[in-house]
């Protein structure tokens, strides 16, 4: 039944996971289908947004509330009679406020003591998932954004606060900054809108294209599964080539502009301005054009990679 419920949601790893944590441990989620790819895979999964237990009203206000059942608590709370309760509600939303970071340096404690040295795991995060790993007692995590694109020598950064600014090292976890800041923070600007159209393209591929797994009969063998997935994968990269296509025609048919005399300058191969024969060339003999041949193809050759500046 594992296996099969993880199947069923492996495609929402284009899109993301639900997971909620709760705000007692950094290994404590609350369980849901999609915590099942990380327990088959035997891959830990760690936050840091935990409450301090010495902080006692904070710790009485969230209790052992997941995040969604935190919001709920606070929207009942605020509607309530009871100023007790009020009050209680009033606690965990300035809670959330003050750590909408989504780590606490009580989680932050806890993760340095709780992740194994040399362990890869997985790191929750503001609504994202990290690669986490801990050296000498550190904790770092790997770099992805497209800021780093052109910094080979930039693998990880630290984990040592809760502001984000941690230090950039090679995969040797030597100290490596960028050489241009500024590029790496454009670069991550970037990184962060395409993440969301990223996402708003998928959600919408996923809404209009994904495969209804609930109808998927039950003790399906692995190789119809598999053959299900191909046929729908080679659906998708049709229909994507042919949209190209329609594209590509569609921005080629509207490249000349007419009117008052004004042509646009377009640059189009060779090949397709000479692409239609004169009637001449249809009443050649068979010999002259068995002899023409070999010339042509060098001609075509040479077509190939020259052009007409119209």
């Amino acid at each position: 039944q594992n296996m099969s419920d993880a199947m069923a949601i492996l495609h929402k790893l284009q899109t993301g996971l639900d997971v909620n944590v709760k705000f007692t441990g950094v290994r404590v989620f609350e369980y849901t289908p999609e915590c099942i790819v990380f327990d088959l895979l035997d891959i830990p999964l760690y936050h840091g947004w935990l409450v301090d237990p010495q902080v006692a009203d904070i710790v009485k206000a969230v209790g052992n509330c997941s995040y969604n059942q935190l919001v709920e608590k606070i929207i009942s709370c605020k509607q309530s009679d009871n100023s007790e309760l009020v009050s209680e509600g009033f606690v965990a939303e300035q809670f959330l406020n003050n750590t909408a970071t989504q780590l606490t340096y009580h989680g932050l404690c806890e993760l340095t003591s709780a992740v194994q040295e040399g362990e890869l795991c997985v790191f929750f995060r503001n609504n994202h998932f990290s690669t986490m790993t801990k050296y000498k007692g550190q904790l770092y995590l790997l770099v992805t954004d497209q800021g780093f694109l052109t910094e080979e020598k930039v693998v990880w950064e630290s984990l040592h606060n809760v502001d984000g600014d941690g230090n950039f090292c090679d995969s040797e976890f030597h100290l490596r900054p960028p050489s241009d800041p500024e590029t790496v923070y454009r670069g991550q600007q970037d990184q962060i809108d395409q993440d969301y159209l990223m996402a708003l393209s998928l959600q919408q591929e996923q809404q209009n294209q994904e495969i209804n797994w609930e109808q998927i009969p039950e003790g399906i063998s692995d190789l119809e599964l598999a053959k299900k997935l191909q046929e729908e994968e080679d659906r998708r990269a049709s229909q994507y080539y042919q949209e190209q296509e329609q594209a590509a025609a569609q921005f080629s048919s509207g490249c000349i502009c007419s009117g008052a005399g004004f042509v646009s300058h377009v640059v189009f191969p060779t090949q397709q301005v000479q692409g239609a024969a004169s009637p001449a060339s249809t009443r050649q003999s068979a010999s002259n054009e068995r002899k023409r041949k070999e010339p042509r193809e060098k001609e075509r050759e040479k077509e190939k990679n020259s052009c007409v500046l119209l």
